[in-house]
C-alpha cells in the first residue's frame, strides 16, 4: 500500500514550480522593496506595480502561506523577515541570482527537460536556436542580469577564498572568466600585496571598472578583454577559474586548462573554484549540487564533476591535482589546486 506521507511529499516536490514562480513574480515586481517600509493594501501595491488588484491579492495571500509576506487584516500586507533577502537594496540580496533563471527562455528550456535526456544536448538550443551565451549576448537586459547573478556568486565566495587560501608568497593572480571582478576584488582587498589580472569577454568585463573602483583595488588590477578559450595572459602566480569549467564540455575544459598550463611557471598554480560532486549521491547530498548540475544540463554542455573527473581533466592538460580545500561557505564550492606536471606544456 502507498504511504500517504510519501505521496504527499512527492506532490510537494512535483508542484514546487508553483512557489518558485510565486517568489520570482514577487521579486520581479519588487514587492519586497515596496513592503519594506510600511504595510500596504492590495490596491496600493497594484497601482505601484501595474498589476490587477484581484490577481495580485491572490499572489500575496499565497506568499503569506510561504512566509514571504504577512497578511494584516483582510487586505493589508507587510514584508516578513523571511522575505528580506528578496529586497534589491540590502547586502546579500538573493534577487540578482533569481532573475536570469526565471526568464522566459530559461523557463521554456526547463519545460523541455525530457528532451535533454533523449538528445544529450541542452534544451535551450532548441528553444532559442543557439547557446545560452548567445541568448545572454543577444538580450542586453538578460545578459546584465546574468552577470549580476555571477557577481553575487563571486562576492559570496571571495572573502572565504581570501581567508582560507595562503596567498602570502603570491604576487599576481589571474582571474580567468571572472566577469565583473567581484571575486578578484575581494581577494585583492584582503591581500594588499597582490596584483590582479581579470580576463573575460568584452561583455563579461564591462562592469569590472565600477566593481574594482568601489573595492578600492582598480589601481592594482589589469583588465584583459579576451576569449579565454583561445588564450590567457601570462605572468600569473595563481590562475583562478571559478564557476567556469562547469559550463563547458570536457574538450573545452581541457582547452582552458591547457591555455593556463602553457603560460605557467613551474611554481605557479591553478585554483579551480567549483563544487566537487560525490561519487555516490543519496539523501545526504547537498540539493544545491543536484539543482546546479541539472540546470547546467538544460542550459550548457557542462556539468558538476567528481574529484576523479577533475583529475582526468587536469591530467589531460598537463596538470596535477595537489589539494582540494574545505567548502567555502554555504554554496559548497571548494578550491581545487593543481600544479604543472614535469615536462613541457602540451
Amino acid at each position: 500500500m502507498i504511504d500517504p506521507m510519501a505521496a504527499a511529499n512527492l506532490y510537494r516536490l512535483a508542484f514546487g514550480f508553483i512557489p518558485a514562480q510565486m517568489i520570482h513574480a514577487a521579486a520581479r515586481l519588487r514587492l519586497p522593496d515596496l513592503l519594506a517600509e510600511q504595510p500596504l493594501t492590495t490596491e496600493e501595491l497594484a497601482e505601484r506595480t501595474g498589476t490587477r488588484a484581484p490577481a495580485l491579492r491572490r499572489l500575496l495571500r499565497g506568499l503569506a502561506t510561504l512566509g514571504v509576506v504577512e497578511q494584516r487584516g483582510e487586505d493589508g500586507f507587510r514584508l516578513a523577515p523571511a522575505g528580506e533577502p528578496l529586497r534589491s537594496d540590502v547586502p546579500g540580496s538573493v534577487r540578482p541570482m533569481l532573475m536570469p533563471y526565471f526568464s522566459e527562455a530559461v523557463w521554456a528550456s526547463w519545460g523541455r527537460f525530457t528532451e535533454c535526456l533523449r538528445t544529450g544536448r541542452p534544451s535551450v538550443e532548441s528553444v532559442t536556436g543557439g547557446s545560452v551565451f548567445d541568448l545572454f549576448a543577444a538580450d542586453p537586459e538578460l545578459g546584465a542580469e546574468f552577470h549580476a547573478a555571477m557577481a553575487v556568486s563571486g562576492g559570496a565566495e571571495a572573502q572565504a577564498l581570501a581567508r582560507s587560501y595562503d596567498f602570502a608568497d603570491v604576487k599576481t593572480v589571474v582571474d580567468v572568466g571572472g566577469g565583473n571582478g567581484a571575486l578578484l576584488a575581494g581577494v585583492l582587498g584582503h591581500h594588499p600585496q597582490l596584483r590582479g589580472v581579470l580576463v573575460d569577454t568584452p561583455v563579461g568585463v564591462a562592469g569590472a571598472p565600477t566593481t574594482l573602483a568601489a573595492a578600492g583595488v582598480a589601481d592594482r588590477c589589469e583588465l584583459v578583454a579576451q576569449d579565454f578559450l583561445a588564450a590567457v595572459p601570462e605572468g600569473g602566480d595563481r590562475y583562478v577559474i571559478k564557476s567556469v569549467l562547469h559550463d563547458w564540455d570536457d574538450e573545452r575544459c581541457v582547452a582552458i586548462l591547457r591555455n593556463c598550463r602553457r603560460v605557467m611557471a613551474d611554481t605557479a598554480r591553478v585554483l579551480i573554484v567549483e563544487v566537487v560532486a560525490p561519487p555516490v549521491a543519496d539523501t545526504t547530498t547537498d540539493p544545491f549540487l543536484t539543482v546546479s548540475d541539472l540546470n547546467l544540463m538544460v542550459l550548457t554542455h557542462g556539468r558538476e564533476r567528481t574529484e576523479r573527473e577533475f583529475t582526468e581533466l587536469l591530467d589531460a592538460a598537463g596538470l596535477e591535482l595537489t589539494e582540494i580545500g574545505a567548502p567555502l561557505g554555504f554554496s559548497g564550492y571548494r578550491v581545487i589546486e593543481a600544479r604543472p606536471t614535469a615536462g613541457p606544456a602540451r
